[in-house]
């Protein structure tokens, strides 16, 4: 099962049902290791560090970093972008199916954009 990270304003709802749908789920909150008020590029190094794919709704300018990693040769263990605008059950339903059916290192150096 992947590593997920939720950046500091991602939706809690989700988090709160990525975890009640599958308890076994591996997701932590960036402002839970430490990371409150922290720039993209420090939760960027940090993702890469830990192995945690990054969830996030930024695509102004979370997005541009994690380009800027990959074109510099920086680890990036991936990017899922989801929009804002996605139903809940849906949003949750696409993150658990990506956790739980891809491989360690799968979304390494990319962008993902949900709804799938």
């Amino acid at each position: 099962m992947l590593r997920l990270a939720a950046d500091e304003n991602f939706n809690s709802d989700i988090v709160r049902g990525l975890r009640r749908r599958n308890p076994d789920v591996d997701l932590v909150r960036v402002q839970d290791m430490g990371l409150s008020g922290a720039n993209d590029q420090a939760v960027l190094a940090w993702a890469a560090r830990e192995g945690h794919v990054l969830l996030t709704h930024d695509v102004t300018t979370l997005t541009r970093h994690a380009y800027d990693r990959v074109q510099a040769g920086q680890p990036m263990p991936g990017v899922f972008e989801l929009s804002r605008r996605v139903p809940l059950g849906q949003a949750i339903d696409d993150i658990l199916l990506l956790a739980e059916c891809s491989i360690d290192g799968e979304w390494e150096g990319q962008i993902r954009y949900l709804p799938l």
